[in-house]
């Protein structure tokens, strides 16, 4: 099961590659700097996490690689250039996308991951990691609006 897990995390890393691929090369310069703040975002709140017992990540792709790193630069970087491609400058509609995607990967994502034993929840109930992904979401965006638009109009345009 183990090796099956890791399979499927990697099959969904490579997914997510393909998928930012086709996001298309403007769109990727435009957000890939809030994409990246968030990634790391993500990244040091799974240190932190894991540290405090929040949660846990048991499936390792690299035994001394940190759990979360195919997710960080697979789902969560690619989904969030989707999600600002699709949905940046009309707030609501981000909210909208970002509320949908986080209950998705929040509910049934998870339960899916707990079952196979690749990730579960320990100190942290499934309603805060919701919360947790709508404040990073509002964080991402403060920052692709403050800092991004300035950095692409800067060096791309």
């Amino acid at each position: 099961m183990h090796k099956r897990n890791k399979l499927y995390i990697l099959i969904l890393m490579l997914i997510s590659w393909v998928f930012l691929l086709l996001a298309g090369k403007e769109s990727f310069k435009k957000y890939l700097p809030a994409s990246m703040f968030m990634s790391l975002l993500v990244y040091s709140e799974n240190v932190f996490a894991e540290r405090v017992k929040w949660w846990t990540i048991t499936t390792r792709l690299f035994p001394k690689l940190n759990g979360i790193m195919p997710f960080v630069i697979g789902v969560f970087l690619s989904g969030s250039v989707w999600i600002l491609k699709f949905t940046y400058k009309n707030f609501y509609l981000y909210v909208l996308v970002n509320f949908l995607v986080d209950t998705f990967f929040t509910y049934p994502f998870y339960s899916l991951f707990k079952k196979l034993g690749v990730w579960k929840l320990i100190r942290l109930k499934q309603y805060q990691l919701s919360l947790l992904f709508f404040v990073k979401s509002l964080l991402m965006y403060a920052f692709q609006k403050y800092i991004g638009d300035r950095l692409y109009s800067r060096y791309f345009v």
